[in-house]
């Protein structure tokens, strides 16, 4: 396979996992709001630290500045000069599609053009606290059936490797930015005293944007804690979402795709890290550190990839 496709097919499934991670992000974001007591307020501004966004959203908006719900919203969603809002993930796996389409199933590329129109279309209606659940959960469904496609209409071969790989690094590195979005505080209390209180509904959230939070009851049985968040999202090994299973999927793939030895390094260095991680004393000092060099590792392994299968 040339290595300009499967760099595209890689994207790909990166870009369509990361557009349905930052829907139900902002979809978890905005129901949260509705239903806090006025002893809280949801804090947006994590939300756009959370894509990696925060210096071109100060450069537009004013730094230090605290943002609005509605400028939040349209910059995660549709604003145009942002590449990486919803709008732009989507519109570059479009284009990725198109240049590649002859090793794809024609339903992938309906459905994502679809999905490209209907956002185009319905720009104004995302940040309209009316209608944008209903815009949001267009959104997912989209992505969703695409992934479905992906699964059972593509041939198993090198690309559909490629495909599988840049999806699990995107969710395994989806989560990390969530967690991290949770850590930095989604809810502040008005009362110093009332910090604790908020606490198990901040990490409920977390929970629930990544469609973890009855897997969670169903596993663990137990009330929502930090500690036990942490756990199941970065060590559960049957949760499609969590890190440890994301880095699993990666190391079954691996040995189906021609060796190299930096990948393997750069592998092997992200999941040390998370077999290593202590959910207890990373609930009692605080996950954000954690979460960074997590981040780093996975951005690491991006680049051993890159580097070992698309350059040249």
């Amino acid at each position: 396979m040339l290595s300009r496709v499967a760099d595209n097919l890689y994207w790909f499934s990166r870009y369509v996992r990361r557009a349905e991670n930052v829907a139900r992000l902002v979809e978890v974001g905005s129901q949260l709001q509705l239903d806090l007591p006025r002893a809280a307020r949801f804090a947006w501004r994590p939300l756009v630290d959370t894509l990696g966004a925060g210096e071109e959203f100060d450069r537009w908006h004013g730094e230090g500045a605290t943002p609005s719900e509605a400028e939040v919203v349209r910059f995660m969603l549709v604003e145009p000069d942002n590449p990486l809002s919803l709008r732009g993930v989507v519109g570059n796996a479009r284009e990725i599609l198109r240049t590649v389409r002859e090793t794809m199933p024609q339903d992938c590329w309906v459905a994502i053009n679809d999905l490209h129109l209907y956002i185009e279309a319905g720009a104004e209606r995302a940040g309209s606290r009316r209608h944008r659940h209903e815009f949001l959960a267009r959104v997912i469904d989209s992505c969703l059936r695409v992934s479905a496609l992906l699964s059972t209409n593509v041939s198993r071969d090198i690309g559909y490797q490629f495909l599988r790989l840049g999806a699990a690094i995107e969710q395994a590195d989806m989560t990390s930015r969530i967690i991290d979005a949770a850590a930095a505080g989604l809810i502040q209390p008005r009362a110093a005293e009332d910090v604790e209180a908020f606490r198990a509904m901040q990490w409920m959230s977390v929970l629930q944007s990544l469609a973890a939070y009855q897997m969670y009851r169903r596993h663990l049985r137990q009330r929502v804690s930090v500690e036990l968040a942490l756990q199941f999202l970065l060590k559960d090994r049957e949760f499609p979402r969590s890190v440890l299973f994301c880095l699993a999927r990666i190391q079954a793939i691996l040995p189906q795709m021609p060796p190299r030895r930096p990948v393997q390094q750069a592998f092997r260095r992200s999941l040390g890290l998370v077999f290593d991680a202590d959910p207890a004393k990373l609930a009692a000092s605080g996950p954000c550190d954690f979460m960074d060099r997590l981040q780093v590792e996975l951005a690491a392994l991006h680049g051993a990839i890159h580097e070992s299968y698309f350059v040249g």
